[in-house]
């Protein structure tokens, strides 16, 4: 079973690198990249809640069938992976102002992933970690103190960025408008961002293959729609956007 699991951790990190390569020419179409070419639509917060929700309830199934579910650092670990799952299953989606649809092709590769995310990162901390790991002295090791700063600040960019993104418009208002304050002074989606450092952290906090894995496809996933995005707001907003000279994701990077 851990030769397995390990096998599923290196193809995922092989396969993350295909999506990243194959995301500079297919754009997903969802959200301001939203297009005709993914079949039939749901609306967009049911759909959010249909992609999200899986990992969350796959996630808790794991800890509640585990022996070390109350081990006190795997029970750390595991409520902020589900703190983050919390609010973007069955917060987030039903904030949102907007009601452009998504592709039910969408939601199913996501509901794929998020699935297979669980099963890592369930899987290693309740199950394929080595016992004797994650004890107390856990809690004072400068990665988790340090992974754990990085994941809080990753969290909180990642929200206050959605915030903004939500109140652009008013009521019944259609149009498109530049995102400003906050990280999107440096980046044009400062929402990845703040989700890229967010998984950074956790992978630093748990120190683990699983995390990192995570960390990297949410990287594979983020980076190649926010160079979407920002082509996209270039054609909408012209000098208006160019002259900002924001980065697409990384801040003074790229």
């Amino acid at each position: 079973m851990e030769h397995a699991y390990n096998l599923l951790l290196w193809g995922m990190i092989f396969l993350a690198v295909i999506v990243f390569i194959a995301l500079y020419f297919v754009k997903a179409g969802y959200g301001i990249m939203r297009n005709g070419h993914w079949g039939p639509q749901i609306p967009n917060k049911w759909g959010w809640l249909l992609m999200e929700a899986p990992v969350f309830i796959v996630m808790g199934i794991l800890w509640w069938k585990s022996e070390r579910r109350f081990e006190p650092v795997c029970l750390i670990f595991f409520s902020l992976f589900q703190i983050h799952y919390l609010n973007r299953s069955f917060i987030y989606p039903f904030l949102l102002k907007g009601k452009s649809p998504m592709p039910l092709s969408i939601i199913l590769m996501g509901v794929v992933f998020n699935v297979l995310n669980a099963v890592m990162q369930g899987g290693w901390i309740f199950y394929f970690s080595p016992s004797n790991m994650y004890s107390l002295r856990w809690l004072y090791t400068p990665q988790f103190i340090f992974g754990t700063f990085i994941f809080f600040m990753g969290m909180y960019i990642n929200m206050r960025s959605d915030y903004i993104i939500r109140h652009l418009r008013k009521p019944g208002d259609t149009k498109h408008y530049l995102p400003r304050g906050g990280m999107f002074r440096y980046v044009s989606s400062a929402n990845y961002f703040g989700e890229i450092v967010e998984w950074i952290g956790f992978a630093i906090l748990t120190w683990s293959l699983a995390g990192t894995v995570f960390a990297i496809w949410t990287f594979a996933n983020l980076v190649p729609r926010a160079n979407a995005i920002y082509h996209r707001y270039e054609d909408m907003f012209g000098e208006e956007f160019v002259k900002e000279k924001r980065k697409r994701v990384i801040p003074f990077i790229y």
